[in-house]
């Protein structure tokens, strides 16, 4: 193992600093080839050590009864009943989709659906978070942001619709800040029975280390350092760091997978995503205090003349590395050969405590697995407050030119935000597997039932980042909340969330201060709400040219309805309905809809929670459902009221009436916490008012008619769904 020239320019090339290269030298007793450099490089990256948010990720609440997986695995575990868990987890793949946003945006689907197929599951629903900059304007940038647009959504619907998993909904939204950096985040949940969890583990002296799934290419090299790094002006030029997919591929891999997971073959699994064969391998020695050795010219290979330094570092999608049980290796080959797949022994686990890595016959790196992961730099950066929130924090309605309702709704109603983006679901596979109840652009939570059990699992993914820019605390809690409102709206009760924290670069002191807050805003959601953290994923760097995007913690609770007969609908069902707003309206319009829409400003204080009363909500909406008194619910949010009322309006065909009792008539669009539109059948009416206990209620208006109306608003329903459904479909190909 020869050692190294020029090596302040190799650790230039590996981001790795002197300190680290002095704390390598030390775990290895002598200097590092360039293989361990490359494998030390990618296990100490932002992307694979979270060396930035590690001490502020530790006190997340993660356990509860019904945990039976927490963060640590390749995907979170909950207990769903009836003998059954749902596997699930969100990751980000924003570097790779803005480079090359088709393949970007596919692999990163591809790459969450091994990890939950790999702890035993079938994946049964896809949701994705993205978050585009501005694409109305005429220029070159909203140019290109179209095109963003079109080729991530094209690379999620393509790659989901080939593997035959149901895209059942999500969250599109857009912003200046994503101008540069746009965010990709995918998340897959999955089934499988509670008692048959796989997990990531190399262990049993002796037993063998197979690899499965596609051959090892030369693309994707240097993804996991890229992701750790802000983007330049000559970022485009990185396009060989993103891996490209084969869905049809991953088809087979995983029906291989769970025909395997039938046997008794298999000690541990593992998807090799980023870092490829080095995360994979270490991650699982390093579980269970293992030692391995690997013969990397058994590695099937797609490309002549790879080198070990790129067997190790190359992030070709679709793989798998298997430990299994010793005298099952040609078994487990023919269930992969028959799959059409390649595998191969490649090497055995050891008592030594080292990855040890041999090239024809001879050595070629010796790691001590421990120190890999456990010496990781743990940074304690320096984090300041940033200096903006002095300026925005005091910005109120009255700093404005009055705008009177009509035209703000008007507005509002035509804002990308608020647009129906059925040019985005329809390109997806919604239907697939027969198991969807409530799909995309059916409003709030989308809902699918467990056949096995009859049990319905409803999951929404959330993020208000206007909030999270001017109180990145309460910005970060507010995601946590109304995920899991929109989830309660569903008849279902959440239970558990997977992340996606999206910041800037950690090296600036105020992003560091962002992210911090952003996690304790978190803990506390989840502490107050009772719905534990699984599994997430941290994504940092996104900026190009010094300008981070703003906090962006995006949020995916899942919640389970125990009757899937009795799912709750967000949009109007019949004409003659009573409609009650619960909650109480205040002129709340810190980081609202209509101030960045109308004034074009992001600013102002935060809307108040109220844990306790969120809490209330959500049981009032899950208990009421229970007995049948609702015909239909949807949480207020982003547009307030009216915004809310409208989207159930155009969704349903079904006009309003509604007289809503405000103290500023602008309070119509304000976005209160803890706020429902509430539907229900006059018979009801008297049962369901005597459940709300505290909660503030008021008798709104009826369902019926060809005109949608809300105080001094009114708008033509046939005009209003014209804009509701066409617009986003006019912008978007706007300039082809």
């Amino acid at each position: 193992m020869s050692t190294l020239e020029n090596i302040q320019t190799v650790l230039k090339q590996h981001k790795l600093s002197n300190d680290d290269y002095v704390h390598i030298k030390k775990i290895l007793g002598r200097e590092p080839n360039l293989v361990e450099i490359g494998i030390f490089s990618a296990m100490w990256s932002e992307h694979c050590s979270y060396k930035s948010s590690k001490r502020h990720l530790n006190g997340f609440p993660t356990k509860a009864p019904w945990v039976i997986q927490g963060p640590g695995e390749n995907a979170g575990v909950i207990d769903i009943g009836g003998g059954y868990a749902a596997v699930f987890k969100m990751e980000s793949h924003n570097h790779p989709s803005f480079i090359e946003p088709y393949q970007g945006a596919a692999t990163g689907v591809g790459g969450i659906m091994r990890d939950v197929f790999t702890m035993g599951a079938r994946p049964i629903a896809n949701l994705n978070a993205l978050r585009f900059g501005n694409v109305r304007n005429k220029d070159d940038i909203s140019a290109h942001q179209r095109y963003l647009v079109r080729g991530v959504v094209a690379g999620i619907g393509g790659y989901g619709n080939c593997m035959g998993v149901p895209t059942i909904g999500g969250e599109t939204s857009f912003d200046e800040c994503y101008n540069g950096n746009i965010l990709v985040n995918a998340f897959t949940l999955g089934l499988a029975k509670s008692d048959e969890i796989f997990y990531g583990r190399a262990e049993g002296i002796g037993n063998p280390v197979i690899y499965v799934g596609s051959k090892t290419g030369r693309d994707g090299l240097g993804g996991a350092v890229m992701s750790s790094d802000s983007f330049t002006e000559a970022s485009k030029s990185l396009r060989p760091t993103v891996q490209v997919g084969d869905p049809f591929t991953e088809k087979l891999l995983l029906e291989a997978c769970l025909e395997l997971f039938k046997t008794d073959y298999v000690v541990g699994i593992q998807d090799m995503g980023a870092a490829g064969l080095t995360s994979s391998s270490f991650e699982m020695a390093g579980r269970s205090g293992s030692g391995m050795i690997m013969h990397l010219d058994r590695v099937p290979a797609r490309e002549e003349g790879m080198t070990p330094y790129e067997f190790m570092l190359s992030e070709s999608q679709e793989r798998m590395l298997i430990c299994a049980r010793k005298g099952t290796e040609q078994a487990i080959i023919d269930i992969f050969e028959k799959w059409d797949l390649d595998c191969a022994v490649i090497g055995e686990v050891t008592a030594t405590g080292n990855m040890e890595l041999f090239w024809h016959g001879e050595k070629c790196a010796d790691v001590p697995v421990d120190p890999v992961s456990e010496e990781a730099p743990i940074l304690d950066r320096p984090m300041s407050r940033p200096t903006y929130l002095d300026a925005i924090a005091n910005v109120t309605l009255n700093d404005f030119d009055v705008i009177d309702n009509q035209t703000a709704f008007e507005k509002l109603i035509a804002s990308m935000e608020v647009v129906d983006k059925g040019w985005i679901y329809q390109q997806y596979d919604s239907m697939v597997q027969a198991s969807t109840i409530k799909k995309g652009g059916e409003l709030d939570a989308s809902v699918i039932r467990i056949k096995e059990t009859g049990v319905a699992l409803a999951m929404s993914a959330d993020c208000n980042v206007r909030y999270c820019y001017i109180d990145p605390k309460a910005g970060a809690a507010a995601a946590v909340i109304e995920s899991g409102r929109n989830v309660a709206m569903s008849g279902a009760t959440p239970k558990a969330i997977t992340d996606c924290l999206n910041y800037g670069n950690p090296e600036n002191q105020e992003v560091m201060w962002q992210f911090a807050q952003g996690c304790l805003g978190i803990k506390e959601a989840c502490l107050e709400l009772n719905t534990p953290v699984i599994g997430g994923n941290v994504s940092l760097y996104n900026e190009t040219n010094g300008k981070s995007v703003f906090p962006t913690p995006a949020i995916a609770m899942v919640g389970v309805n125990e009757d899937q007969h009795k799912v709750l609908l967000s949009t109007f069902q019949k004409e003659g309905n009573t409609l009650y707003l619960i909650g109480e309206n205040k002129s709340e319009f810190g980081g609202s809809l209509y101030m960045k829409e109308l004034y074009a400003t992001v600013a102002g204080k935060i809307p108040s929670i109220n844990y306790t009363t969120e809490r209330a909500l959500w049981n009032l909406v899950i208990e009421a459902n229970k007995k049948g008194l609702l015909a239909s619910a949807k949480d207020c949010s982003a547009g307030g009221v009216a915004i809310a009322l409208a989207k159930m309006a155009c969704v349903s065909g079904k006009g309003i009436k509604a007289t809503v009792s405000v103290v500023d008539t602008r309070d119509i669009f304000a976005e209160s916490m803890s706020r429902a539109i509430i539907e229900v059948a006059p018979e009801n009416s008297a049962a369901f008012k005597a459940m709300l206990g505290d909660l503030q209620s008021q008798k709104i208006g009826i369902v019926g008619g060809d005109i949608f109306s809300v105080n001094d608003v009114a708008m033509n329903l046939s005009d209003m769904q014209s804009v509701y459904y066409n617009t986003f479909k006019e912008v978007i190909e706007g300039d082809l």
